[in-house]
């Protein structure tokens, strides 16, 4: 019975750590929005893709929770015995998108932030501030796979 509690914190680990980092970068970038917005609500169209990607990692988060749940079988009523050793090895494999997802979440929204202020002087420019934003996506995205590579290696 430990195992499966082990396994499970570490899909719990990757939705609460995606989750936060994506809250957080959305609140750096949204706050900078909001600020453009009241002086210009007809920017609205041009400061929502920069907004709405510092919340994908907690997608990622999601979806790794959510192929945890199916890897232990908790929706099937037939729940997979779960060693320790195993327990552990989900566990860990959780981690890459847990932590790359709350650190590159949070720095995204920053440079995002930086890219409303962009946005909002030179409309014309707003897809360049968007690719800076997207760099920083680049890690949250190795973590997911990284995650999912080790999750599907993981014999239950």
């Amino acid at each position: 019975m430990e195992g499966i509690v082990i396994a499970i914190a570490g899909g719990a680990f990757a939705v609460f750590m995606g989750g936060m980092g994506s809250s957080i970068g959305i609140g750096y970038v949204g706050s900078a929005a909001n600020g453009v917005l009241s002086e210009d609500p007809d920017k609205f169209g041009n400061m929502l893709m920069l907004v709405a990607l510092p919340g994908t990692q907690g997608i990622y988060g999601f979806l790794v929770g959510f192929m945890v749940i199916l890897k232990l079988r908790l929706l099937g009523g037939d729940v997979a015995p779960v060693s320790v050793q195993q327990g552990l090895e989900i566990f860990g494999a959780c981690m890459p998108i847990a932590f790359s997802g709350l650190v590159s979440a949070i720095h995204q929204g920053k440079v995002c932030a930086a890219g409303i202020a962009v946005a909002a002087k030179q409309p014309g420019d707003m897809m360049k501030a968007l690719i800076y934003g997207a760099f920083v996506e680049t890690y949250a995205v190795l973590g997911l796979v990284i995650t999912l590579l080790l999750l599907n290696g993981i014999k239950i």
